[in-house]
């Protein structure tokens, strides 16, 4: 029952993204614009540290800006529609999972860009790319979870940005480590620790969104 619910509910997120995509667009034209301003700022004099650390902290802006909205448009007829068809654990379930899917397609076009414009430092280092899709599953599960929060009160996107940079800190350090450490050479077994703590806080903020979730969707 509650797979069907997840399956029909983010099949409604879809046709919904797919309806406003000027939405998407925005994200997308502010990945590909950061990156370029980047070329032009920084191409030639940058150091592998760096370059790691700037494409964790786009990444992060990006994942910042696309989860903002996920329950900022929902109003108050639609949010009473969702709460008499499906269950609060699939509503939240379905948002971090559309949101992880979209987050990916984002991260890889990203990493791809920067890769083209900035240099190819880590094109096929499976390592690095493992880190990427656990990175921004992590950013979904943490911060769709703020969005709903934020999005009880009216200033929501203020609220996001205070609540969503504190929490997303210590995941966006464990990755710009791990990620660093990929691109010295690390195989994926010296890396494991780490990928197991990434695992362990997406595991975490999807035992917390399931805890909170249903009281915030009563209100």
């Amino acid at each position: 029952m509650l797979f069907k619910e997840i399956v029909s509910l983010m099949h409604k997120e879809f046709l919904l993204e797919w309806r406003q995509k000027h939405a998407l667009g925005g994200i997308l034209l502010y990945l590909v614009s950061t990156i370029f301003i980047c070329y032009l700022s920084f191409a030639g004099i940058m150091s592998v540290p760096t370059w790691n650390s700037l494409f964790w902290i786009i990444i992060a802006f990006a994942s910042l800006n696309l989860v903002m909205k996920s329950f900022g448009d929902e109003n108050s007829g639609r949010k009473l529609y969702l709460y008499t068809l499906a269950s609060p654990a699939a509503v939240i379930l379905s948002k971090i999972l559309m949101n992880g899917i979209i987050m990916i397609g984002l991260g890889v076009l990203g990493f791809l860009l920067f890769n083209l414009f900035m240099g190819n430092l880590a094109g096929a280092n499976l390592p690095y790319w493992l880190i990427l899709i656990t990175g921004v599953i992590g950013f979904s599960a943490i911060l769709t979870m703020i969005s709903a929060i934020a999005s009880q009160v009216k200033n929501n996107f203020t609220l996001m940005a205070i609540l969503g940079f504190p929490l997303i800190l210590p995941l966006l350090l464990l990755l710009i480590r791990a990620s660093l450490a990929a691109l010295n050479g690390a195989v994926i077994g010296s890396i494991a620790p780490d990928l197991l703590v990434i695992l362990l806080l997406v595991m975490i903020s999807l035992t917390l969104s399931n805890i909170l979730f249903p009281y915030l969707w009563k209100e």
